[in-house]
């Protein structure tokens, strides 16, 4: 006689649609976010929704890190062209020029002086105690008010 096998553990089959997420998307995230795409433009580029691409994240830890990634290395890009732009800087570059026929390339510096704007921007983003546009302000003790009337002094 032989025996009888029963199915103790049922298997979980799985529900819904198929995902739409492929392997090769963390790369191409990780491009758009060296570009600044945000999560709703990867949705739009990626053809789903936005829930999707959080769903994405969650599940596919190499997606995830793919945009943490890019959009760190993008913030970090342009805080530091911020900061030369707020502090001044100065790079070399090539000069062409052209003198009876003949073209001569000229290595020069070129300076760019300290920008206010970008300064500005910079420490109200660091410092924004210390460097934001409005200042509160607090009184103490009482202020009285006196109305004028006709024929009082």
């Amino acid at each position: 006689m032989g025996k009888r096998m029963t199915k103790t553990a049922k298997t979980k089959k799985k529900t819904g649609r198929p995902t739409l997420y492929r392997p090769a998307y963390a790369e191409q995230a990780y491009k758009l976010c060296l570009l600044s795409a945000t999560d709703k433009e990867l949705a739009a580029f990626f053809e789903v929704s936005e829930d999707s691409i959080h769903e994405w994240k969650k599940v596919h830890s190499e997606f995830s890190e793919s945009i943490t990634r890019g959009k760190m290395v993008a913030d970090a890009n342009v805080a530091k062209r911020l900061y030369e732009r707020a502090m001044g800087y100065e790079h070399d570059d090539v000069y062409p020029s052209s003198y009876q026929g003949k073209v001569t390339l000229t290595t020069v510096t070129k300076y760019y002086p300290p920008d206010t704007q970008a300064a500005s921007l910079w420490l109200r983003n660091r410092q924004p105690a210390k460097w934001r546009d409005k200042q509160e302000q607090q009184h103490s003790g009482e202020m009285v008010i006196r109305w004028a009337t006709d024929g009082e002094d």
